[in-house]
């Protein structure tokens, strides 16, 4: 059935009207209802364990590629980590009301500028059942309303989590249609969803570069870029070869379907030859798969020769792309022509190394001697994350509540006029 326009704007001017409502909410209303909303994820389990269940079996029976598999699927203890993420955002400090600057005018009047919700946030996103209540946690604790269009895969895990999570909004006093689910599970409900300026506030778009490029190139509403993650290690000629190993295969292999594992490896050729034997066998041992050019390919009989696919590409796989450079700053010149701009890291004690990689790749995060695995909101302290931004505006990065804020200028005077 194909959605109607109009169904989908029913639930922006109930967002809208909710978004009103939940802005001058204190921050103990909203941490009391963040708190009971990670108590009823758990007490509840077994409705949301079993409708994921079944989306589960739908996409296998499907045969959707494991990786995607995989970020559908909730666990208990995935389950009990996203009640976490609550509770976490629940004691950090509310963003809303914030004086970002302020000073005494020479007229007299007190200027500032404040924090304010940015209002009403659409989130289009792919089958991942965690970012409905990330994003449901955040988006409260900023004082915004949240639309939520899940995919369809995930359709009976995401209704079953955003009823949890408007029963207990209901119950706490706030406005249930603050988190609602976007209705349709045809391409219709997105397209409607993207033309609703004026209603909707902006659009972050999470999952792969197709979706999101739909959404930056056919939205009318302002949207916020996420996500694709083309992460790069480098192996610098001043590195800790066993550093640099462990910090390999824990960016690759820790996790391979989310957008902060490491995609492809830079070694340079001063180190290659004492570090790509080691470095490859602990990524065969491990499962991954090599995509290497020339020189790898040389010391490898396994790996598979790459092609610009495989620069390009963010496999969320078992697969890895491999390749030798002479210097620092080729290292930085493939990272600025293949990258997507989400993290690159570096593996140097050359402090000198460090810096010129970190002014010269131009991405979201960099990290030196740690795992790509580190750009995430909630290792950053943030809580839970909305997504992580790649773009230069509004916000790059994981973002967190400050990011889910515009401001307003506040002038308080005493009769003053202008003359």
């Amino acid at each position: 059935m194909i959605t109607s326009a109009e169904a989908v704007r029913d639930v922006a001017v109930r967002a809208k009207a909710a978004a009103a409502l939940l802005a001058p909410v204190s921050r103990g209303e909203k941490d009391r209802v963040l708190l009971a909303m990670a108590e009823a994820l758990l007490a509840r389990s077994a409705e949301i364990l079993a409708a994921n269940a079944e989306d589960v079996a739908a996409a296998q029976a499907a045969g959707t590629p494991a990786a995607m598999v995989d970020r559908l699927t909730l666990t208990p203890a995935r389950l009990s980590g996203m009640a976490d993420g609550l509770r976490q955002v629940a004691v950090l400090d509310d963003p809303v009301g914030e004086v970002v600057r302020g000073r005494l005018l020479p007229n007299g009047m007190e200027l500032r500028q404040v924090r304010v919700p940015l209002g009403v946030v659409g989130i289009i996103y792919e089958a991942r059942p965690n970012v409905t209540v990330d994003a449901a946690g955040l988006c409260l604790k900023s004082g915004n309303a949240v639309l939520l269009r899940g995919s369809a895969s995930a359709v009976r895990s995401n209704t079953a989590l955003v009823e949890v999570l408007r029963d207990v909004a209901a119950a706490g006093g706030l406005p249930a249609d603050a988190v609602q689910l976007v209705p349709g599970l045809d391409h219709d409900s997105v397209k409607h969803l993207m033309r609703l300026r004026g209603l909707v506030d902006v659009l972050i778009p999470r999952g792969g570069a197709g979706l999101i490029r739909a959404v930056v190139e056919e939205s009318t509403v302002p949207v916020i870029e996420t996500g694709v993650g083309n992460c790069h290690v480098y192996v610098d000629v001043d590195a800790d070869l066993d550093q640099a190993l462990a910090i390999t295969v824990n960016a690759k292999t820790h996790r391979v379907s989310v957008c902060n594992s490491a995609e492809t490896l830079l070694v340079h050729r001063a180190v290659a030859q004492r570090f790509l034997p080691r470095v490859l066998a602990a990524l065969h041992d491990a499962g991954v798969a090599v995509h290497g050019d020339e020189a790898v390919c040389a010391v490898d009989q396994h790996a598979v020769p790459a092609t610009d696919d495989d620069w390009a590409a963010e496999y969320l796989s078992l697969d890895m792309a491999v390749r030798v450079v002479d210097s620092l700053d080729d290292a930085v010149a493939h990272i600025r022509r293949w990258g997507s701009g989400h993290t690159e890291a570096i593996v140097t004690r050359s402090l000198r190394a460090s810096r010129r990689f970190i002014t010269t790749c131009d991405s979201a995060a960099v990290m030196v001697n740690a795992s790509t695995r580190f750009t995430d909101g909630e290792r950053f302290g943030m809580g839970a994350e909305i997504g992580i931004s790649t773009q230069k505006l509004h916000a790059r990065g994981p973002m967190g509540l400050p990011e889910l804020t515009s401001t307003t200028w506040v002038g308080v005077g005493d009769g003053h006029l202008v003359s």
